[in-house]
């Protein structure tokens, strides 16, 4: 008789990134003119260096990149399973943060009926902040063992992190808790944030002038 386990995986958390550095050139003229206009408006905080600008999903020159982001939300919740074939996606929030010296995002998740969040990378220092993700069960983290090795990503994991990278997005679902370390370069980092909702498709309102496209 064998005594080896059979391993079946559930529940995971899943990460999505693509390199989409055809939006740069519009994106970063937007959000540049978006972040003038805050620091016309307002001083940078010594304890919290960061501006955030208003939301941008209304410029209609961020249409093209609103219409990818709100398919591509649309296609991920289909793909995990979710019930989508008449409901459309827009967003909640969509905006820039330019991170000075010193600043960094704390850990945090995004409610309010969101369902997916992400980043759009528009100017990474070197070296750049680490982009984190934490294991969302909080009972797993509340009674989870010491690691052997934090270096290596295993089932005792609590904690991943990426690269930021100029030109790439990166989706996950809104109950996924996500920071940012701490900006240690004398230059800005600049990303866009958004928060993906969904609507029945007789109730959507898109704030980019014309419903994103479901396929």
């Amino acid at each position: 008789m064998s005594d080896k386990l059979t391993i079946d995986t559930h529940f995971p958390t899943l990460i999505y990134k693509i390199e989409k550095p055809e939006f740069l050139e519009v994106a970063k003229k937007v959000s540049l003119e978006f972040l003038e206009k805050r620091k016309q408006e307002t001083t940078l905080d010594e304890m919290y260096p960061c501006y955030m600008t208003e939301p941008l999903n209304f410029d209609s020159r961020m249409l093209d990149f609103a219409n990818y982001v709100a398919q591509t939300a649309w296609n991920i919740l289909k793909e995990q399973g979710y019930e989508v074939e008449n409901i459309s996606t827009y967003f909640e929030a969509m905006w820039c943060q330019e991170h000075h010296k010193n600043s960094l995002m704390e850990q945090h998740i995004h409610g309010n009926g969101n369902q997916i969040v992400g980043f759009y990378f528009l100017d990474v220092p070197d070296p750049a902040p680490r982009v984190v993700f934490y294991y969302q069960r909080l009972s797993k983290v509340q009674i989870s063992l010491l690691e052997k090795n934090k270096n290596d990503l295993t089932i005792a994991s609590n904690i991943i992190n990426y690269d930021a990278k100029e030109g790439m997005l990166m989706f996950t679902n809104a109950y996924v808790p996500h920071s940012f370390s701490r900006n240690i370069s004398d230059k800005p980092m600049r990303f866009i944030h958004f928060n993906v909702q969904v609507k029945p498709n007789n109730f959507i309102i898109n704030n980019c002038g014309s419903k994103a496209e479901i396929i």
